[in-house]
């Protein structure tokens, strides 16, 4: 077999060009695993800010209380109570208003911003979430208080969470 320099130019593109393929599938399968631990990362992290969260307002009764009347009664709150209330109130929506950002743009399950945002239907028709809400919503960013109006207008009150934020009969 003799070849010429034209063959061997010709052997040589298609041999790079089988490289840059193999190149470029390599590329991609390390972009999908890039893509899968940074939204593993931000499940996590979102996940632990919320359960931090949580945790906090639980552990300390005098918190879980503010917490429990601001939401039901928050007329009843002194003004360091409401306060309080509403510092609390407003760590949890920078909560959610991350998981909603992240969601929209694709690092966080849908799903799980979904579910964390869930909350919100449980105390939605609360006079305390009512009046953070209304006092505060302009803090935020418009696509997220376009969806939070949403959920507030169009979203069916999970009645379990609605008797978690009620005020116990013999307080």
């Amino acid at each position: 077999m003799n070849f010429n320099l034209a063959d061997l130019a010709n052997i040589s593109e298609v041999i790079g060009a089988i490289a840059i393929v193999v190149s470029l599938i390599y590329v991609g399968v390390q972009v999908a695993d890039s893509t899968r631990a940074v939204r593993s990362a931000s499940a996590n992290e979102t996940s632990s800010a919320m359960s931090s969260w949580y945790l906090q307002i639980g552990s300390d009764l005098q918190s879980s209380k503010v917490f429990r009347r601001g939401t039901a009664q928050p007329e009843t709150l002194s003004e360091d109570e409401l306060f309080q209330f509403i510092f609390q109130m407003h760590a949890m929506f920078i909560q959610f208003q991350g998981a909603y950002y992240l969601s929209q743009e694709g690092t966080l399950d849908i799903e799980l911003q979904e579910s964390i945002t869930n909350a919100i239907l449980g105390v939605r028709d609360q006079p305390g979430f009512n009046k953070y809400w209304g006092q505060r919503k302009d803090l935020f960013k418009p696509d997220f208080r376009k969806y939070i109006n949403r959920l507030i207008a169009e979203g069916v009150t999970n009645k379990n969470m609605e008797q978690l934020y009620q005020s116990p009969k013999h307080e």
